[in-house]
């Protein structure tokens, strides 16, 4: 296996399967490739299309995703161990990270259209200016969660955890749609 070190890659064709720590992916387009059984630690990706991606068994260490496309990615083939990621301005629409646990993870102005967070536990996690449509909350534990700036959720408190977790009067109408109250 190939092990990279503190390289910055501009071309996905440059890329090979194996182990990359501490490099960055700027303008990539990786979109329908396989990373598959690669590693990435303290990596950042930058504008990359990444979007259709297969991460069967892939190592997600500390990773960040700064305005990338990320349309229809399933992390829940991902390498659980130490997976820990973070994302701003990434359009995510129709990923999923069913019943991962990603606590403290950031989701920073992303678009989340239609996203699985089913049994998934997001503790102490932030949707900072996210826009959340169609997005699936279910059995999902949302405790400390800031959800302040976010927008366009509908989380049914009764069948999540959300104790702890941090709403705006603004938005709250996304926690009462369940229950067929209207605001006005």
């Amino acid at each position: 296996m190939t092990f990279v070190e503190d390289k910055d890659f501009t071309n996905a064709s440059d890329f090979k399967e194996g182990e990359y720590e501490n490099c960055s992916f700027k303008n990539c387009d990786f979109q329908s490739n396989d990373l598959s059984h690669s590693i990435f630690i303290d990596c950042s990706f930058e504008e990359c299309n990444l979007s259709n991606l297969k991460l069967n068994n892939t190592g997600l260490k500390t990773v960040s995703f700064k305005a990338c496309k990320m349309v229809g990615i399933d992390f829940t083939i991902c390498n659980p161990f130490l997976f820990q990621v973070s994302f701003d301005q990434c359009n995510l629409n129709f990923s999923s990270f069913y019943q991962l646990k990603i606590k403290n993870t950031l989701f920073i102005n992303c678009s989340l259209d239609a996203v699985d967070f089913t049994e998934t536990e997001l503790t102490n996690s932030s949707f900072e200016s996210a826009n959340l449509k169609n997005t699936i909350f279910e059995n999902t534990k949302l405790e400390k969660v800031d959800f302040r700036n976010a927008s366009l959720y509908a989380i049914n408190p009764s069948k999540n955890s959300i104790n702890g977790a941090k709403f705006s009067r603004e938005h709250i109408d996304g926690l009462l749609i369940h229950h067929q109250i209207k605001i006005e």
